[in-house]
């Protein structure tokens, strides 16, 4: 059955950390711009990590403090401890007017891609919760989760499901809103999709798990088909496909946001985006980054473009 999806777009954040060329922030909220424009209400924006770790988002704060607010938009920064913390609550007072940005933290489902990705233990990640779930809540943010590499780990392989459900039970009754369960490696199959939200949407309440595929082997879509079948409503997304892990090899290949919504409104399902506007985002975010970007949809109009002008060219001749 058709319903309303929401396309979560984390090209921002999980976008471009990872490129080699690093946008300047009027690029960075050019693009936030454009994504608004487009329709899209759920942002990730950026990254209160250490710039030593991410240098391509050690303009955190400045660009918090100059996110264009806009009715129904929520904008979501990555905090990795109370640190981040205060230096988000601090980027949102400077601004004039406020942008609404929540916080969202982060850890692994496998023990050695967390430790390589922020230098703790599962367990040492949860006590460090302590000091940004708690304290971010009570500064009026809503706080999301993402557990990364679930469904499996460049380090370890293959995860099991039972402590991925585990991890986001926790990071939920922690007080997180939404737990986002990452691919981050794109290795994950339809009926590991089914196993692993299964466990979850029978124990946790609607809208409260989404999930985050990549494509490395081409199998974003049918996971993510997997997961309506199973109820899950909500979907990160990176427009043009740009993203990747810096802490996991071979973690290319986000989903695309316009591949999806191409699907989703084929499906007819509503996502109140407008896929013309998208598709120019994507556009906007492959000149930023200064290279062809893997959404599929992106170069299909891209063709279809090229083909028309040289078709209007010969005509002309």
């Amino acid at each position: 059955m058709a319903t309303r999806i929401t396309v979560y777009e984390v090209g921002p954040r999980d976008g471009l950390q990872n490129e080699a060329r690093v946008v300047p922030i009027d690029g960075k909220l050019a693009l936030v711009a454009a994504l608004v424009e487009a329709g899209i209400s759920r942002i990730e924006a950026t990254s209160f990590v250490s710039p030593r770790w991410i240098p391509a988002l050690a303009d955190s704060a400045d660009l918090v403090a100059r996110l264009p607010p806009r009715a129904g938009v929520q904008y979501v920064a990555l905090v990795p401890n109370g640190k981040g913390l205060e230096r988000l609550l601090e980027a949102r007072g400077r601004a004039t007017p406020p942008a609404a940005v929540d916080a969202a933290v982060f850890l692994s489902a496998s023990e050695t891609h967390n430790r390589k990705n922020v230098n703790k233990t599962i367990d040492e990640t949860f006590h460090a919760f302590d000091e940004v779930i708690g304290p971010a809540l009570l500064a009026g943010l809503r706080v999301r989760g993402y557990v990364s590499t679930a469904w499996g780990c460049p380090y370890e392989g293959r995860v099991d499901p039972r402590r991925v459900a585990e991890i986001a039970e926790r990071l939920l009754a922690l007080g997180c809103w939404q737990v986002s369960l990452g691919d981050t490696i794109g290795v994950g199959t339809p009926n590991q999709t089914r196993e692993i939200v299964g466990l979850l949407t029978r124990r946790s309440r609607p809208g409260s798990i989404a999930l985050h595929m990549h494509d490395t082997r081409g199998t974003a879509l049918a996971n993510v088909l997997a997961g309506l079948d199973a109820g899950i409503t909500t979907f990160d997304a990176s427009v043009g496909g740009l993203g990747g892990c810096p802490y996991a090899p071979g973690a290319s290949g986000n989903l695309a946001t316009e591949d999806l919504v191409y699907m989703l409104h084929g499906m007819g399902h509503e996502t109140g985006i407008d896929l013309a506007r998208l598709v120019a985002a994507a556009e906007l975010a492959q000149r930023l980054v200064g290279r062809p970007l893997p959404g599929k949809t992106l170069q299909a109009e891209l063709a279809t473009r090229a083909r028309a002008a040289g078709r209007v060219a010969e005509e002309q001749t």
